[in-house]
């Protein structure tokens, strides 16, 4: 795992938030596996743009922080599923909140986006 050369300030929420599910793709895979897509071909079929790499890295730094759990069954080929610890249920207010508003703001982006500069 990734050796920080700046120490973690533990007295800011905001950081510790963002340690943990500061990426483009956190929020997103812990949607899916709370909505019951728990391996990983099924994450990566629900998520347009993710990547398979981007999704096992993701998948193990939320492991590692204690967001999901995995659970590897002895069978061929090998098949593991995710689930959501009791911390990782805590974020799904806060992902709601987020998607809601992200769907609010989505006209006045894409109508920022589209129209062009005037210089």
């Amino acid at each position: 795992m990734y050796q920080r050369k700046i120490p973690i300030d533990y007295n800011c929420g905001l950081i510790v938030a963002m340690e943990v599910v500061g990426s483009k793709w956190k929020f997103c895979i812990l949607d899916e596996i709370s909505k019951g897509e728990t391996r990983p071909r099924d994450i990566l079929n629900a998520i347009t743009g993710i990547t398979r790499r981007v999704l096992q890295q993701q998948l193990k730094e939320l492991e590692f922080h204690g967001m999901i759990g995995k659970t590897s069954y002895a069978e061929v080929p090998l098949r593991v599923e995710y689930h959501l610890t009791e911390t990782g249920k805590s974020l799904l207010p806060l992902i709601s909140a987020v998607d809601k508003w992200g769907l609010e703001f989505a006209p006045q982006l894409k109508t920022v986006l589209e129209t062009p500069p005037t210089s």
